[in-house]
């Protein structure tokens, strides 16, 4: 017989993957709470100053790909635990704040 070159996942592995997916969840109901509270700020900026507030972006930048992170990861389409067990996701130089992406 050839064995295969993949390993399956133990069933301790897949039982201790269950509780991050478990605290992931969780942990996603909070981020939905801090992008609405992103979003609103935001709006205020733009409402008072007419303009973007460049935190308030890369923020949002880092979050959005955070959340990406931790639906790759419970989905099972990455091995790679998001943060906390690995760095805050990186935004790559700052967030274009350019006046045709702020007009409809």
């Amino acid at each position: 017989m050839v064995e295969e070159l993949t390993s399956e996942p133990s069933r301790r592995e897949t039982w201790i993957r269950a509780l991050y997916v478990i605290l992931f969840a969780l942990i996603y109901s909070v981020t939905e709470i801090v992008i609405v509270a992103v979003v609103v700020v935001q709006f205020g900026f733009v409402l008072i100053s007419g303009d973007r507030n460049q935190k308030l972006l890369n923020f949002g930048a880092g979050l959005s790909k955070f959340i990406y992170q931790i639906l790759q990861y419970v989905t099972f389409n990455s091995e790679d635990k998001p943060f906390p067990f690995s760095g805050w996701p990186s935004v790559n130089g700052d967030v274009k704040t350019d006046d045709s992406a702020g007009s409809a």
